[in-house]
């Protein structure tokens, strides 16, 4: 009897089949192990592995029904054993090696073959989980350190890696990390974005149940796990999905929808069912079987558009002569919808970098369900305001007023990812404009505003310690700078910036709500001034914000608030145990009867130059 019931295959077939792992892959069994892989149009399914040599005629599996899946038990395998599925096709006598679709690990690239491996684990995050859901919700304080695990420590491994990684969070205040792409990826230098192991952890740092430690001790230390998953292109390597069976099975066979080409990778047939089940088994394993608690999709803006960089004639539009691809649509559409049915409590990211509607909105609004979407509109236009020499900035203030206008269209995150510091893009310090102090305040001042403003936040590896340099996956954090005084100065504000952060709940608990942001004055420009409001909602204290992006301290200068009183200081940028010149606030500022701004009250303040204050009013 096959270990996959009729009901897994009409499932599969009919692209409602979420955990299609259950049962395909290499499941240790009584009397051996059993294997089941999809391959409609081969003639003959070989198991060729070291249990038998790699002998391509010893082990046959057998279609079960007409649902295009291939089963059997072989005797002689065993957990450990490396294995490949060797494909005949009907089609052209075509004949290749592939590694499980399924697999649940795969050797150590540059080999291919998958291995049978066993997943069991003992999990300690009973605590973690039973209170996560709390940890990511709209109206928490989410601070996301993202990182390469590879680059990130020398020698960086899933369990060696756990405990330095706990500890640095905690100290550092961040409430997640976000790991790019873990899954198995012949292609170091793609980062993980280029996946043929959609259930498999990369082994190049561990196995398995490495993975799930390192997962449970970060858990254990009260941070949650983002993981990237790339549903949106998948590498041409042979032994990976494309033209699986002699067809193109898992891609689309027309190149103008099926190959990408900026990554020279194959595009996944939406429509297809079995390749939705496919997808969505992905995404469910790693929140069953590694307790991931928010999955960040790269590349949606390259699955909602059919001419996604692609010139005229390169591209068929949908049927009703436009450009969005309905199948893609659909099925991020259901992505989401299976992923907060079966788990309330999780996240979905989108990485989306157009103006798309309702990317985070419900589904049954007409958006695409997911939980956040990344501010990358917000990014560009900041860095490329913080490029500016200061005497230019008055001309271009709207770059950082303009997010105000959308900010609460969409729920958003903030990102300083590890796109903005590759590819000759140069270090976030390096794009500061003015002399080397210049550089590290203008960087003390963009956290400070990042932070101020509502969204959550995401900073990548490395931009907390303000590194010359920009990111080379190739080596990793130059840790060394820890003991430099500048740049350890900006790794304790961002230590400063998460604690304040996630201690008051004006900065946090209305992120995605328009309530929870008011501005005081976003028109003195020829001064470079902004100061806005933070609200967190009835029974908190509100926190007024106020940056100058010039490096002339303005003393003396009046600021409209809601209400007399003491208003307490809880940052100051410009601290000398920051780096800064020790300019502006340390001691409560009373607001008196003053009017500014249109209100009754006002505070007067000395801003530091390349400075941000924040001050809590009185409670």
């Amino acid at each position: 009897m096959s270990f996959v019931s009729e009901d897994d295959l009409y499932l599969f077939n009919e692209g409602t089949n979420c955990r299609i792992y259950r049962s395909f892959g290499a499941h240790p069994v009584e009397g051996g192990i059993h294997f089941a892989v999809w391959a409609p149009n081969a003639r003959r399914v070989n198991v060729v592995g070291d249990f038998n040599g790699w002998n391509e005629g010893a082990h046959e599996l057998y279609q079960q029904g007409q649902s295009g899946v291939w089963t059997g038990l072989i005797e002689p395998a065993h957990v450990g054993n490396c294995y490949k599925y060797a494909i005949e096709s009907h089609v052209g006598g075509y004949r290749v090696q592939k590694a499980d679709p399924v697999g649940f690990l795969h050797e150590t690239p540059p080999k291919t073959a998958s291995v049978i491996t066993d997943l069991t684990y003992g999990w300690e995050d009973q605590e973690w989980m039973a209170g996560r859901g709390a940890r990511m919700a709209l109206d928490a304080p989410v601070s996301v350190y993202e990182l390469h695990l590879g680059s990130w420590r020398p020698g960086a491994e899933y369990r060696r890696s756990a405990d330095e990684l706990a500890e640095y969070c905690e100290r550092m205040g961040f409430t997640h990390v976000e790991l790019m792409p873990v899954m198995e990826h012949p292609f170091y230098g793609s980062w993980g974005y280029q996946v043929t192991g959609y259930f498999a952890p990369t082994r190049r740092y561990g196995e398995p149940t490495d993975f799930k430690y390192l997962v449970d001790r970060l858990h254990r230390a009260g941070v949650g796990v983002i993981l990237d998953w790339v549903p949106a292109h998948f590498p041409t390597d042979e032994h990976g999905l494309g033209f699986f069976d002699g067809t193109h099975l898992y891609e689309h066979a027309d190149p103008r929808k099926g190959f990408h080409p900026d990554w020279t990778t194959y595009v996944y047939n939406y429509g297809r069912p079995e390749v939705q089940s496919f997808l969505l088994s992905s995404a469910l394993f790693w929140l069953d079987e590694y307790h991931i608690d928010a999955l960040r999709v790269d590349g949606v803006a390259s699955m909602l558009y059919l001419d996604y960089s692609r010139e005229d004639g390169e591209w068929e539009p949908n049927e009703d002569g436009g450009n969005d691809d309905r199948e893609a649509i659909a099925f991020l559409r259901r992505f989401n919808e299976t992923v907060y049915r079966e788990y309330p409590d999780v996240q979905t990211v989108a990485e989306e970098s157009t103006a798309w509607p309702g990317v985070s909105r419900p589904t049954s609004m007409g958006g695409l369900g997911f939980g956040y979407k990344w501010d990358l509109g917000w990014m560009h236009d900041s860095l490329q305001y913080f490029e500016r020499e200061p005497v230019h900035r008055a001309h271009h203030q709207n770059e950082l007023t303009f997010r105000a206008i959308y900010a609460f269209t969409e729920n958003y995150m903030l990102p300083l990812s590890h796109d903005e510091v590759v590819h000759g893009k140069g270090s976030l310090l390096r794009k500061m404009s003015g002399d080397d102090w210049q550089k590290f305040a203008n960087l003390r001042l963009l956290y400070s505003y990042m932070y101020g403003l509502p969204g959550k936040k995401l900073l990548f590896m490395g931009c907390e310690l303000a590194l010359w340099h920009e990111w080379n996956h190739d080596y990793p954090v130059d840790w060394s700078q820890e003991r430099e005084p500048w740049h350890a100065g900006v790794q304790s504000l961002v230590a400063e910036l998460n604690r304040v952060y996630r201690a008051e709940p004006a900065l946090h608990r209305l992120d995605t709500d328009g309530a929870g942001f008011e501005w005081v004055d976003a028109a003195d420009s020829a001064q470079s001034i902004m100061s806005w409001l933070r609200h967190g909602g009835s029974g908190t204290a509100s926190v007024l914000v106020a940056g100058n992006f010039t490096p002339v301290p303005r003393h003396d200068y009046r600021i409209g608030v809601p209400s007399p009183g003491h208003w307490v200081p809880v940052l100051n940028s410009d601290e000398s145990r920051f780096g800064g010149s020790g300019v502006g606030l340390m001691d409560p500022v009373h607001a008196v009867e003053v009017p500014a701004h249109g209100r009754k009250y006002s505070v007067s303040l000395s801003l530091p130059p390349l400075g941000c204050v924040m001050l809590r009013a009185p409670r």
